[in-house]
């Protein structure tokens, strides 16, 4: 069991540390939405590295529900036109 949750949790790190590196704000600067987009982005980073945090303390349970939240953020601005991501990118659900 251990293992699939380690493996798991750490495929579900790399997708969301791409994930963030793909997304790009796709709302002008200085609007609410833009700063709705940045929150979104704000959110994914902070989880990312409350993942890092759990998964270094060895509690690869909290570490795996932090990398699945943040990339839900991500998930859902882009579905909402908050970023742009590449048409070929299997990181969304568009």
């Amino acid at each position: 069991m251990s293992a699939d949750l380690h493996e798991k949790t750490d495929r579900y790190e790399e997708m969301l540390a791409d994930a963030l590196a793909a997304a790009d704000v796709a709302v002008p600067e200085g609007t609410p939405l833009a700063e709705a987009a940045e929150e979104c982005r704000e959110m994914a980073r902070s989880y990312l590295e409350d993942g890092r945090h759990f998964r270094d303390a060895d509690d690869w349970v909290n570490a795996l529900a932090s990398f699945s939240y943040g990339y839900g953020w991500l998930d859902a601005g882009v579905r909402m036109g908050l970023f742009d991501v590449p048409d070929d990118s299997h990181l969304f659900t568009m």
